[in-house]
């Protein structure tokens, strides 16, 4: 079966040792995956699978890909967002690791795509997405390549609401674990990986003060929990904007103010969505936002803020600090928009802290050995995490901080799994 056309495509193989310092610093604060490589080094549970990965190309994933070669995959990996990619972790990648890597910080929509039909050039087994791009480029264009497939993993929110539209209109052609839906995923990576990380990013390229601002949180999922949170450790004055009734409701019960966009986007000083969803600020909240307002994103695809409306109102435009696009609109008010409405906490900061990525690529990886052995059992559809890896990967987890827990008496087991008792 032929593999890659090209053996790599990265943007300088001499930033290598830079690369393999950062996968090293990294892999120190991974330890759960380190566990897992351990493992798979010596049971070898993915020997003949080719692997295709489509993620954030930083230190943290170089270590997915250690391990999953480790276990025996023949691994090649894209970058899902241009400009989350570290180039000198690809560089090391390919260097050190033997590992093909086509992806450079910044390239072209056309450039991303041509790296996407590379890796699948490689005729995967198995996929690993963050945004579903191979899985959707698979059934858009190659098609006969699906019978190779035994199924998938995605990483992301936005990955998974698009797998389960395509099985619910039944054109999804293989099964997917969807990664992103483990307690020991979302609750972490999502509520204190996403929640720091965006700060982060913002601090970085703004250098702001975030103490007394008002600071607009959009969508209050697992992201916006974390998000909200840490804003508000930061002495921001919060607001969340919400089309789901339970969770405005949790945001009031967190203590939050919680009002429709239209009000909100009239008094807040910084923005930030985090939905999943399109168009989330547009042209009637331009139209009313401060002068000096500043537009963010923290959600998957670069969709969130309609940077089109956005270009259609205004007058000029410039580049003000690294990241950061300043519009100038008919009236002379100026909104900032942070990283060309692109992932804010990669593209101006590192994206989360390797201790939260230990556990959501601990997922990926025992759910990619999951799908190898079970994948060819299941149906067309997105699948959970299994229970007792989500539990695994918890138990690991707090092993490796040196965290102890109570367990079940016999007797409590039977008072837990009986009826006859009660009051």
């Amino acid at each position: 079966m032929p593999t890659a056309t090209l053996s790599h495509d990265v943007k300088d193989l001499n930033l290598a040792e830079q690369g393999k310092l950062r996968i090293e610093w990294a892999d120190q604060q991974m330890p759960v995956l380190q566990i897992i490589r351990e493992r798979f080094t010596k049971e070898k549970p993915l020997v003949g699978i080719r692997l295709s990965a489509c993620l954030h190309v930083t230190s943290e994933t170089a270590n997915l890909m250690r391990t999953l070669k480790a276990g025996g995959a023949d691994v090649v990996l894209c970058a899902s967002n241009p400009l989350s990619t570290q180039d000198e972790v690809a560089a090391s990648l390919v260097k050190d690791y033997g590992i093909p890597v086509f992806a450079i910080t910044g390239e072209e929509n056309k450039v991303y795509y041509q790296h996407i039909n590379a890796v699948l050039d490689h005729h995967p087994h198995v996929t690993m997405d963050d945004g579903a791009d191979l899985v959707s480029e698979l059934h858009k264009t190659r098609v006969p390549q699906i019978a190779e497939m035994i199924g998938g993993t995605e990483e992301t929110t936005t990955g998974v609401i698009r797998l389960r539209s395509m099985a619910e209109q039944g054109v999804l052609k293989f099964p997917v674990v969807a990664v992103n839906d483990a307690q020991t995923k979302h609750f972490f990576d999502n509520r204190y990986g996403t929640g720091q990380s965006t700060i982060d990013g913002i601090i970085r390229a703004t250098n702001l003060l975030l103490a007394g601002k008002n600071f607009v949180v959009c969508g209050y999922g697992w992201c916006g929990r974390g998000l909200a949170m840490r804003a508000k450790g930061m002495g921001s004055n919060v607001i969340v904007t919400e089309v789901d009734t339970i969770r405005a409701l949790e945001a009031v019960m967190d203590g939050f103010w919680v009002m429709p966009m239209a009000d909100a986007a009239k008094i807040g000083d910084i923005f930030v969505t985090v939905t999943g969803d399109k168009s989330v600020l547009r042209k009637e909240h331009f139209a009313v936002m401060k002068d000096g307002a500043i537009i963010a994103n923290s959600g998957h695809f670069d969709v969130e803020i309609n940077i089109n409306e956005l270009e259609g109102m205004r007058k000029g435009k410039r580049t003000v600090r690294p990241f950061i696009e300043e519009y100038t609109l008919s009236d002379g008010r100026r909104l900032n928009v942070l990283a060309e409405g692109r992932l804010i906490n990669l593209a101006s900061a590192e994206g989360h802290p390797a201790a939260v990525m230990d556990m959501s690529f601990a997922n990926q990886a025992l759910s990619a050995e999951y799908m190898v052995k079970q994948g060819k059992s299941l149906e067309k559809k997105v699948y959970a995490v299994p229970t007792e890896i989500d539990q695994e990967i918890a138990r690991l987890k707090l092993a490796s901080m040196g965290i102890k827990i109570d367990a079940l008496t016999k007797e409590q087991k039977e008072y837990l799994s009986s009826w006859e008792s009660g009051t």
